[in-house]
């Protein structure tokens, strides 16, 4: 049955929009209510009717109108806003491309940043092409949410954000005190602290603290000395973890990250303690010797964190570009005078583990079905294209160059860290959008 309509609440034939009363005809068509009463109620329904479909119209466009890129406008924006949806297929926030962008990045100035460290300040030692200060990773499907410092430190009012690790992780928390530092704190109202392998930026307004630990091999170790931790044979208790733990205990977000000490055939394991002269030494593969570790992490996480309180994450390795044949030049050169990301995507090199990486997962995966949720923030991918992001030779140098070294500038090159700013504040970046979105 068909509604009937008022003469004087018809539209005259002709005119534009055809398209659109076809629809709102068709839907007449498919109503089954039949008016009845006066005409002018019948007019005062047709167009409440007519109100309602045009706006489901509108809706509908503005949902299904694409990008120039071909994506879904509205899932696109509602996927900026809400990161939430990153794991969906269509926004994979670790899957994407590096976008040159001189207007936006740098988002801080390494000069100004005050707690710069000499091993990642590559523009203070000498560097002078800067265009690895302006990339910016765009996910295939989405964009970043734009790092907001103000609202960081407002999440962290009142907490505590910990990386705990190696130098790499270091190099990260370099990176954030740096992004937080650039909404100019007064100098009374920061800090920076430090008690041994514990090192802490307390932004004073805000009773937050940012903070880094030593732990580069995260179970006890003989390389636990925040200055003096190069040893010839690396030896650790993989059963051992408190020594440590008890430093970060009770921080509300953990950033971990362990691989690069790892990276060697076999890793000497103590049963005991260094102390004692009758401990058992086994030299034991390193795959198996990093289980043993991330086991004993795992295991203090399950019972020594408010799994409801604290936010987990555990960083990917950190990729390193020291053979360069892997991106189409001489075997023999590095990261050394390289200006560019590599384009290829997929790209992947062969310091870059993926059973450690696998090993990673598992543990994270074990903690999961125990109730804990530890996020793994993917920056391995993203990380391969930068070739050109690490501080080769323009960064402080320990110990004195040789007259070889000198001649031959790649043989010292540092193809394992990163300039700032640059790489970690992605990474940063990446976590930002975890801590204030998901």
């Amino acid at each position: 049955m068909v509604m009937e309509e008022s003469p004087s609440c018809k539209r005259g034939g002709g005119g534009g929009g055809g398209g659109l009363w076809h629809v709102i005809e068709m839907a007449k068509k498919h109503n089954r209510l039949i008016m009845r009463g006066s005409s002018g109620l019948r007019c005062r329904f047709n167009s409440l009717m007519v109100v309602i479909i045009v706006t489901f119209i509108i809706v509908f466009v503005s949902v299904t109108t694409k990008n120039d890129d071909g994506r879904n406008k509205f899932w696109h924006d509602a996927t900026a806003a809400f990161p939430g949806a990153a794991e969906a297929e269509t926004c994979d926030l670790f899957a994407g491309k590096w976008v040159f962008d001189n207007l936006t990045y740098p988002l801080y100035s390494g000069r100004r940043c005050k707690f710069m460290s000499d091993q990642s300040a590559c523009e203070k030692f000498g560097r002078e092409n800067h265009s690895y200060q302006n990339w910016r990773w765009k996910p295939h499907g989405c964009d970043l949410p734009s790092f907001n410092a103000t609202k960081l430190l407002e999440r962290l009012r009142g907490k505590r954000l910990a990386f705990v690790g190696d130098s790499l992780n270091r190099n990260q928390w370099i990176s954030m005190v740096c992004l937080l530092d650039s909404v100019l704190l007064p100098d009374d109202m920061k800090s920076m602290e430090a008690n041994g392998s514990l090192i802490s930026f307390k932004a004073k307004e805000y009773n937050a603290s940012i903070e880094f630990y030593w732990a580069p091999l995260l179970v006890e170790s003989n390389s636990d000395d925040p200055v003096h931790h190069r040893v010839p044979d690396r030896i650790i208790r993989a059963q051992s973890i408190e020594k440590h733990a008890r430093h970060w205990m009770g921080a509300d977000i953990l950033v971990f990250n362990s691989y690069l000490w790892w990276r060697r055939d076999k890793m000497k394991v103590l049963w005991g303690s260094f102390d004692d002269k009758n401990s058992i030494y086994k030299d034991i593969e390193i795959l198996r010797s990093y289980e043993m570790a991330l086991r004993t992490w795992a295991e203090w996480l399950e019972f020594h964190v408010d799994h409801i309180k604290t936010k987990l994450f555990f960083m990917s390795m950190s990729p390193t570009h020291f053979w360069g044949d892997e991106w189409g030049i001489h075997s023999g050169q590095n990261c050394y005078n390289e200006t560019e990301p590599i384009s290829k995507e997929g790209y992947w090199g062969r310091g870059s583990d993926k059973e450690m990486m696998r090993v990673v997962e598992s543990a994270i995966f074990g903690l999961k079905e125990r109730g804990v949720k530890v996020q793994m923030l993917n920056i391995t991918q993203l990380s391969e294209y930068r070739k050109d992001g690490h501080p080769s030779t323009y960064r402080k140098q320990w110990e004195p160059l040789t007259k070889e070294q000198l001649a031959n500038p790649s043989s010292y090159a540092d193809c394992i860290h990163w300039c700032l700013p640059g790489v970690p504040d992605v990474w940063n970046e990446l976590l930002y959008t975890y801590i204030l979105f998901r």
